[in-house]
């Protein structure tokens, strides 16, 4: 009788230590909660300080766009009315040159740290002659005179110097705004001269710009090479595109990129509404109807450079949750054991405060990683925790050796954590390799116990 009253409180104890690990995963997804709530305060810094000093800017264009009279016709009635709209027709450089140096600054908002720049870019390159025979519209309809140019900028705020084209040998001071909304919603654009003559046109014009955090680029040329360099030393490569060579080192990164109109899909030149162009022929003066195509469509190509501010104490504080319930089991288990073993009863609100105090981990960690690192704020987080645990084990057991071994296992826990959050790209292989092994220990440890009979001298 006294046995299975043994083996019944072993069970018992055994389902209250589960019940135990199941509550105390509310304190921890609680935690997830607040690390989520402190990233949304980090995010709104950013928004906050990137409304003042410029957003990310993505440079596309320039642009050259040349308005033409479409013919068309309605019925009402019975009568049929003939008139013409205005539509444009655009271009895009035959080359593409943007060369230039990011300035970058740190701003802070409260305890976050904003990545801003000043860049100081200049864009060259050509524009071939405008060709309108192949989608068969009149040249009498095609206004040259009021062809413009147009450079798209996302954040007009970011503008710091007045922007000048240098068109052939002319020099022309860009307005903002554009004036039809078919490929570009924000920007500056410039009325241009001397497109009758037939003739390439060469340009160039210098940009000073503000912007947050990323600065892009539109790949509009049919060659376009972009070379940018800064004293920012952690760089992340954005886009569709990589570059085609960069350095990175001490002293900030240079990046060169090189991309062809082959590796894009939008065309040359495109005609109103931002509509694809075909080949076929056009009867009766009546302009076909075109497949259009957005603006987005140049996003989907854009390619540059983000400021990378290697602060990922959230990401690597949630990836530590996702471990909560192997410190909590792992801990509970050992105590479990020792309990067991030394015929010592440890109360459940025990377990509990344990419990708490490795939830607790977890909030040290967060507060701590916003202002000395997360590697640091691990370190002294596990430090204080293993370091907690161990003298009340003590008071526990009476005896300091349970609780040098159950805090030389909790810190072996943290530390086998710590290696899988630094290997991002191995974790998951380091992670099943050593669970499988802390399992294999322990069945090893625990092989020769007599389950049933365990603690029966107690009742001798």
């Amino acid at each position: 009788m006294e046995k299975s009253a043994i083996k019944s409180s072993l069970s018992l104890k055994i389902f209250i230590i589960g019940f135990l690990i199941f509550i105390l995963m509310i304190p921890t997804g609680m935690i997830a909660i607040l690390v989520n709530e402190r990233q949304n305060r980090q995010e709104e810094a950013f928004r906050e300080v990137s409304e003042k000093w410029g957003a990310a800017q993505t440079i596309t264009g320039p642009i050259l766009s040349v308005p033409y009279n479409k013919k068309t016709e309605s019925v009402a009635n019975g009568v049929v009315s003939n008139f013409s709209v205005v539509q444009y027709a655009h271009f895009l450089p035959d080359k593409l040159l943007a060369e230039g140096k990011i300035n970058p600054e740190t701003r802070k908002r409260g305890i976050y740290e904003v990545a801003v720049y000043n860049t100081e870019l200049k864009l060259s390159g050509e524009f071939i002659a405008p060709d309108f025979k192949k989608w068969g519209i009149n040249p009498a309809d095609v206004m040259l005179d009021k062809a413009f140019v147009s450079v798209g900028i996302p954040d007009m705020r970011g503008v710091k110097e007045n922007i000048d084209l240098l068109w052939d040998s002319s020099k022309l001071a860009f307005k903002p705004g554009i004036e039809t909304k078919d490929v570009l919603s924000s920007g500056v654009s410039v009325v241009v001269p001397n497109l009758s003559d037939g003739k390439s046109h060469a340009f160039s014009l210098d940009l000073s710009l503000n912007g947050s955090q990323d600065l892009m680029f539109s790949p509009i040329g049919k060659e376009t090479e972009v070379k940018i360099s800064s004293a920012w030393t952690d760089p992340s490569f954005q886009g569709a595109f990589l570059p085609n060579s960069y350095e990175i080192n001490d002293g900030g990164f240079t990046a060169d990129w090189k991309i062809l109109e082959l590796n894009r899909n939008f065309p040359q030149s495109f005609l109103g509404s931002a509509s694809f162009v075909s080949n076929l022929p056009i009867n009766d003066g009546q302009y076909e109807k075109f497949q259009t195509m957005q603006s987005g469509d140049f996003g989907s190509s854009n390619f540059g450079v983000r400021l990378l501010i290697p602060a990922d104490e959230y990401q690597k504080t949630v990836r530590a949750l996702k471990y909560a319930i192997l410190t909590l089991s792992l801990t509970f288990l050992v105590l479990f054991f020792f309990e067991a073993l030394r015929k010592k009863k440890v109360h459940p609100m025990q377990y509990i405060l344990i419990g708490l105090a490795l939830s607790l981990f977890y909030v040290l960690l967060l507060s701590l990683a916003e202002y000395i690192g997360f590697d640091m704020a691990y370190l002294l987080s596990s430090l204080a925790t293993v370091g907690l645990i161990k003298l009340y084990s003590k008071s526990i057991f009476n005896s300091w050796k349970p609780a040098l071994i159950e805090s030389s296992i909790l810190a072996f826990i943290y530390a086998f954590i710590y290696v899988i959050l630094q290997l991002e790209d191995f974790s998951l292989l380091v992670g099943s390799i050593g669970l499988f092994a802390i399992l294999a220990s322990i069945m090893y440890v625990s092989r020769k116990i007599d389950w049933y009979n365990l603690g029966s001298s107690e009742n001798n």
